[in-house]
């Protein structure tokens, strides 16, 4: 920017004194006050987007650098899994060739038999609860639909 020293705005004031007056010159003052302090926020303004603008570029550069190296893990993996089945599928005929032509027993197991619920019935466990029990701790023994429970529990009619 411009560099103004004292001496320089010194003989600004004092030209401005002349030129403009000294009645005017405060109003002129503020003016130019509030003229400077737009530029100033103006520029502020354009520095503050312009970084943002440059941290943006930053960002965008470590995105594609971060999907750059998670591509570059992935196909790693892949080709690292490939592998490790080939080499699995090659030991696994192997195997299989190897026991099915010398007969050694006890190499392949069959598969373990399938899962069966046990069929464990709830009811029953309920059932062994002693009737005095149920009572007692307010357990329901019987199953009664709402019209039943409400004609149960309605107090008796009076005789008129």
């Amino acid at each position: 920017m411009i560099d103004f020293g004292f001496d320089k705005i010194a003989l600004i004031g004092t030209v401005a004194l002349i030129v403009i007056g000294p009645e005017k010159l405060p109003r002129v003052a503020r003016t130019v006050g509030a003229l400077v302090g737009k530029a100033q926020r103006y520029v502020a303004d354009v520095k503050a987007e312009v970084n943002r603008s440059i941290e943006l570029e930053e960002l965008k550069k470590m995105k594609t650098e971060f999907e750059d190296a998670a591509r570059n893990v992935e196909q790693t993996v892949a080709k690292e899994v490939q592998q490790t089945g080939a080499d699995l599928d090659q030991s696994w005929r192997e195997g299989t060739s190897a026991s099915s032509g010398s007969g050694q027993a006890g190499q392949w197991q069959p598969p373990p038999p399938e899962y069966r619920h046990p069929k464990k019935n709830w009811r029953l466990k309920r059932g062994a609860t002693p009737q005095w029990y149920k009572q007692r701790n307010g357990i329901r023994c019987r199953a009664q639909s709402g019209a039943a429970r409400v004609a149960r529990f309605r107090p008796p009619r009076r005789s008129a």
